[in-house]
């Protein structure tokens, strides 16, 4: 029925899925962070995710002092009494001393061949591939993360990158928090700001981490950091893609006018193109008096403090952010050390949101490029082959009345056949999903398409108490792999039958279609044509479902999805 992706190959939806769940997995790390206030609580909580996200053998965090040294160095991974035969702590040479002296991600598949490297001490393990990045907390660097030996790959990869860069911006504002907290206990009203910008720093995450949607996170971002500071209105910019500059996507607050008046900034031009050009922020108190940033229609509305900050993503600035106060405001390092890291997490989720869009459109084209192999291989050669056909019957009309009434018959049973596999491709694609209607009112409608589009007989099983289990999202997924299941008996199985059920056995809600075709070999990858098997395992396991497909030639095919449910159980 389906072909299983190539030996190696990982599908799109697989490697969405894969990023979706790592982003989780470091929201609940940047969450984690925010639940010890000590410092050696939140460094071990660095490091332990640090080694967790990237999968790596080796993991550290050290934090420097005003000297440029190592203060603070902090492992995962390595026993007490390998530890113990290590003569002396970190010194801060070789990668570890490039890294403190440029403040700059580093990433290199082989330690030991880098023209920095320093070599290891006796007693040291060998470590091979290394990852590190840098920590800032407020807009000053104050230590970094360190990364080695990745064990499920030769080197480490530039999603890891990403994904500690996030991390690291995170942490150094939870570092940060954990110092504060030590020096300013006794001081309640600076001690609720601060948890202020931690509970936006985590909604920030939790944004980054829960949706692909590049809107509605952007406005949730902006309408809170505005509020956090007291703006009175905010602006972001986004590059546009393949191009250098930077277009007006958003903004929240008063005087839209004023703001709105220019859509794009090239690299360079105003306030926007300066930060976006530089990489850093910049900022005024005296908008006025402030020829670079050509703002008059700003200041007219009465804004006399702005300030300006990259959204960083990949090495590069993807946004600007832009805050504007009226009248003058006093503008604090630490105001802008805490926008820039925040502009760091935002800017890494607009990159992955816009590398999502761009796998999802590969997918399209993907599966748009084997509808039409399918389409050319199957129905077009049999209209083809019809019409050479009805070609040939036009002279056996004249020769042959009797024999060109036999080939008649033949041409009208091929007509028909195509029409069928036609139905079939349009049940297939069809996009019909589960939203304001029930799981068993969709299933009702999908048994009466396809009892229409392929004269085949469906018999429904429905359990009122199973359907009552599922949540909207579960719903959706059993529906689309029924239709998923039901398209490959249109399109393979010949059947004259089908039974399509859904049950409440003791703990689990079991999905099954039956149908009483020709069957197949379940081995047999060679026969497995399109994405349908496929699709249907992914989207079992999207759900924490398992699935099973039982069918012999002959016997027909049977598919069971089982899926986990909690019910409530009577007390003792």
């Amino acid at each position: 029925m389906d072909l299983h992706p190539l030996e190696g190959e990982q599908p799109h939806t697989e490697i969405l899925k894969d990023a979706d769940a790592r982003m989780r997995a470091l929201h609940h790390a940047t969450l984690s962070l925010y639940s010890d206030l000590t410092i050696e609580g939140v460094l071990q909580r660095i490091v332990a995710a640090a080694k967790t996200l990237t999968n790596a053998r080796f993991a550290a965090v050290g934090i420097t002092n005003e000297e440029g040294g190592l203060e603070t160095f902090i492992t995962a991974g390595m026993a007490d009494e390998d530890i113990q035969r290590i003569p002396h702590p970190p010194l801060g040479l070789g990668l570890l001393g490039e890294m403190i002296r440029t403040h700059a991600s580093i990433r290199i598949p082989e330690i030991s061949e880098h023209p920095t490297s320093y070599g290891f001490p006796d007693g040291h393990p060998v470590m091979r591939s290394f990852l590190g990045v840098p920590i800032s907390a407020f807009g000053q660097p104050i230590g970094q993360i360190y990364l080695t030996d990745k064990q499920d790959a030769p080197e480490f990869s530039e999603q890891d990158q990403q994904l500690t860069e996030l991390l690291a911006a995170q942490s150094g504002a939870a570092i940060a928090n954990a110092r504060l907290y030590q020096q300013v206990n006794e001081n309640k009203g600076e001690l609720a700001q601060r948890n202020e910008e931690l509970e936006l720093i985590n909604a920030i995450a939790n944004a980054v981490s829960s949706t692909i949607e590049l809107e509605p996170l952007l406005e949730a971002m902006l309408l809170r950091v505005s509020g956090l500071f007291g703006a009175g209105a905010g602006e972001i910019f986004l590059r546009e893609e393949g191009r250098k500059r930077y277009r007006h996507a958003m903004h929240v607050g008063e005087a839209r006018e004023a703001f709105t008046g220019k859509e794009h900034y090239r690299l360079g031009e105003g306030v926007v193109g300066l930060v976006a050009e530089g990489g850093r922020p910049i900022w005024t108190t005296n908008l006025e008096d402030e020829t670079r940033f050509k703002l008059p229609a700003v200041v007219e509305a009465g804004f006399g403090t702005l300030v300006s900050v990259p959204l960083v993503g990949k090495g590069q600035v993807v946004g600007v952010l832009n805050l504007a106060f009226r009248g003058q405001r006093d503008i604090s390092d630490r105001e802008v050390g805490l926008l820039t890291a925040m502009g760091a997490g935002v800017g890494i989720a607009i990159e992955n949101a816009r590398l999502t869009r761009q796998a999802r459109r590969v997918a399209v084209l993907e599966e748009r490029e084997r509808f039409g192999m399918d389409l050319h291989d199957g129905i077009i050669q049999s209209i083809y082959a019809t019409g050479l056909t009805l070609d040939s019957l036009r002279l056996l009309l004249e020769s042959s009345p009797e024999q060109a009434k036999g080939v008649l018959d033949q041409v009208i049973d091929g007509l028909n056949s195509v029409i069928r596999d036609i139905r079939s491709y349009i049940l297939d694609l069809q996009p019909t999903r589960v939203r304001s209607i029930q799981l068993a009112n969709a299933l009702q409608e999908l048994a009466r398409e396809f009892r229409a589009n392929t004269l085949v007989e469906v018999e429904l099983k429905l359990e009122e108490e199973a359907i009552n289990l599922l949540e909207r999202k579960v719903a959706s997924e059993l529906f689309l792999i029924a239709q998923e299941a039901l398209a490959n008996v249109a399109k393979h199985a010949e059947a004259s039958r089908v039974w399509l059920t859904v049950r409440h056995v003791e703990d689990e809600i079991l999905l099954q279609i039956i149908d009483n075709g020709r069957g197949f070999n379940p081995e047999d990858h060679q026969r497995m044509l399109g994405h349908g098997l496929s699709n249907i395992e992914e989207r079992a396991n999207s759900i924490g479902g398992s699935w099973h497909i039982a069918s012999s030639p002959g016997e027909g095919t049977t598919v069971t999805v089982r899926l986990a449910v909690e019910t409530e159980k009577p007390p003792n």
